[in-house]
């Protein structure tokens, strides 16, 4: 007769794979499809935002490496138009930006906040910036510009991409003069503000 004690060994560590298999391959392939998101920069371009707009001026731009595509960021606040916490920008990337009279206006409760560099003979420096805006005017020069281009397929700043199938521009490489942008978020890899000061008060 076989008894309980000589069982019961043959149990302890016992792997049930299928149990295992049903429970790990959802995990992986969620981690598999975010690791493949964000190398495509879908995820990286789509922010949370604090839904507070500020305003970015520039004397001149000089940027290599240049695209512009449709976002959709998500606001912690829900007063923005239409009643709702997305709203739809354009996000400005640039692979390598020199930036000459850099002036930013940030509303903080009643009070701005104004920070200018770059207004020496030292421009600011930016690598991989990023900009979501619902405004951007000023004079520009492209450069082997592509109009209408598939946002998923742009190339000129790595891994930096749009959505499949939404309208898109690139260009080699872009001069701007008396830029202004009415931002949301701003990212970059690197960023160095030579002659930086910061003020309460005043605008741009």
């Amino acid at each position: 007769m076989t008894s309980l004690a000589d069982t019961a060994p043959s149990r302890v560590g016992r792997v049930r794979w299928r149990r295992f298999a049903i429970t790990i391959v959802p995990a992986l392939t969620l981690a598999v499809m975010l690791v493949l998101l964000s190398t495509q920069a879908v995820l990286a371009v789509s922010l949370s935002i604090s839904g507070e707009a500020f305003t970015v001026t520039a004397g001149v731009l000089k940027g290599y490496g240049f695209e512009q595509f449709p976002v959709t960021d998500h606001s912690a606040i829900n007063d923005l138009p239409g009643d709702s916490n997305h709203i739809s920008l354009m996000a400005t990337a640039i692979r390598s930006a020199k930036i000459s009279h850099l002036c930013q206006n940030v509303k903080i409760g009643p009070i701005s906040m104004v920070i200018r560099a770059g207004d020496g003979s030292t421009p600011v420096s930016a690598t991989d910036l990023v900009v979501d805006a619902n405004e951007f005017s000023g004079n520009a020069s492209f450069f082997h510009l592509s109009q209408g281009q598939d946002a998923s397929t742009l190339s000129q700043v790595p891994g930096v991409r749009g959505p499949a199938g939404a309208f898109a521009l690139q260009a080699s490489r872009v001069t701007i003069t008396h830029l202004r942008q009415h931002a949301y978020a701003t990212t970059a890899g690197t960023f160095t503000l030579p002659g930086f000061s910061l003020r309460l008060g005043g605008s741009c």
